[in-house]
């Protein structure tokens, strides 16, 4: 029996026009149907099982941008820049820095390295700062392409970047250079690189070839071991690609946990359909947030429960999920986050919960702290042990479940906080800048021709 939970609006995968939608339960799994009058019906999963689709949703109140660079003319998802309708402020703000990379991904939101344009100078990259002091910044700023290393000034854009006010730099990298050019890490560590989110899709190389072309294990792995040596953060980043590598979830967690304290953590990113798809992908090739979340706790074993792992606070609670643990000495994790279910109902603010999670990431994915080896005063024994372990191996597991043309919903889209400044000075929400029709055609990315002045 079929239950309408909630209507949004969406687009139609052939056009990209705005049309109606609905979220519509089946049993425990909820579907995305939308119509479109020239090319149809679609329905598409969003949600499969526990936890339950109503116990996760949980209200926010509107939180617009300080300075909003756009006007409302079309509508979602029309005018972004932001637009003034837009309910969340930016978290995090994706700068590419170029589109050329050193590795062909058969997975790529950027179509990155297919016929690349010259790479941003630096008068256009210290207006991008400068453009985002303007809407409300500092923000955290992920470096991003393309594949970033592939510049040997990055060091040099960092440094730009901190002379505007930014303090944290995460690096968005499949690893290839900092895996041989360890001189080059430790230079981006100097320039004042906070974090590496490492393109981390599994333990196996028979994974890598499927998802990125060649074997990548022994380079990963290199990386984890040169940002030890420099005492570099590292989140470790999972393409979830079903029936190639949902059945990895508890050894990538694992192996992140034997690699701690550089290893802060996993986020896991669910496969997400751009580019060309003349036929939609099938619900078989996706894999949704409750999905993933019970993986976590069966391939664990039990040491990463379900009730563990929350929704967001900041963005949309169906964007993604988190959870925060404390590594013991025996190997026991210790929660620091528990989902309330269908009783934590209260509004949070959304600008509260960007601010929040702006802390929280470049508080625990940075460098580990280092033991105090000596603890003063009176000792109460194992919570001793534990706020000392606390400060040094606080492990992050979390979950981001990106838009593509049959899962965009409007509602999710305004309440975005990773937010992509765009060649011309704009800051789009990531899944409309990287939103295209199944021909492959784009809403935003290569759109714009005019680099930001």
């Amino acid at each position: 029996m079929a239950e309408i939970l909630s209507t949004t609006e969406s687009v139609c995968p052939d056009c990209l026009a705005r049309i109606p939608a609905a979220r519509v339960q089946y049993g425990e799994d909820v579907y995305l149907e939308k119509e479109c009058p020239e090319h149809g019906h679609f329905k598409t999963i969003i949600w499969r099982g526990i936890p339950a689709f109503s116990g996760w949703v949980r209200p926010k109140t509107p939180s617009y941008p300080k300075n909003p660079f756009t006007e409302v003319r079309q509508g979602c998802p029309f005018d972004c820049g932001l637009c003034p309708e837009h309910e969340q402020q930016s978290c995090c703000v994706l700068l590419e820095v170029t589109q050329r990379c050193d590795l062909h991904c058969p997975v790529c939101f950027a179509d990155a390295a297919n016929c690349p344009p010259p790479d941003l100078t630096y008068a256009e990259i210290r207006a991008w700062f400068q453009r985002l002091l303007e809407a409300g910044g500092p923000f955290n700023i992920q470096l991003s392409g393309g594949e970033p290393c592939v510049r040997d000034d990055l060091p040099e854009i960092i440094r730009i970047g901190r002379s505007y006010g930014f303090t944290f730099f995460q690096l968005n990298t499949n690893g290839l250079r900092i895996a041989r050019d360890l001189p080059y890490l430790a230079e981006l560590k100097d320039a004042g690189l906070s974090t590496v989110f490492l393109q981390f899709d599994g333990t196996r190389d028979e994974i890598f070839r499927a998802i990125r072309g060649r074997e990548l294990l022994e380079k990963k792995m290199a990386v984890i071991e040169n940002c030890a040596s420099l005492g570099i953060g590292v989140v470790l980043v999972p393409t979830l690609v079903p029936g190639v590598n949902t059945d990895n979830i508890g050894e990538i967690l694992k192996l992140a946990l034997s690699h701690m304290p550089t290893v802060r953590g996993v986020n896991f990113q669910p496969v997400s359909y751009f580019g060309r798809y003349p036929e939609p992908p099938t619900d078989e090739r996706r894999i949704t947030i409750p999905e993933v979340i019970r993986a976590i706790e069966t391939q664990t074993g039990g040491l990463i429960p379900v009730a563990t792992l929350c929704p967001p606070g900041g963005e949309n609670a169906l964007c993604s999920f988190h959870g925060n643990y404390v590594l013991m000495p025996d190997g026991a994790l210790k929660p620091l986050t528990r989902h309330q279910g269908e009783s934590c109902c209260q509004p949070v603010p959304a600008a509260e919960g960007a601010a929040r999670s702006r802390e929280f990431v470049a508080e625990h994915w940075s460098t580990p702290a280092t033991s105090l080896s000596v603890i003063s005063g009176p000792s109460f024994g194992e919570w001793d042990v534990f706020l000392e372990r606390k400060r040094t191996h606080t492990f992050c597991v979390s979950g981001m479940a990106f838009q593509d043309a049959w899962t965009l919903d409007l509602d999710r889209l305004r309440d975005c906080y990773i937010h992509t400044a765009s060649p011309d000075g704009r800051l789009v929400p990531f899944c409309a800048y990287n939103l295209t029709d199944r021909q492959g055609r784009s809403l935003y990315r290569k759109a714009y021709e005019t680099h930001v002045t």
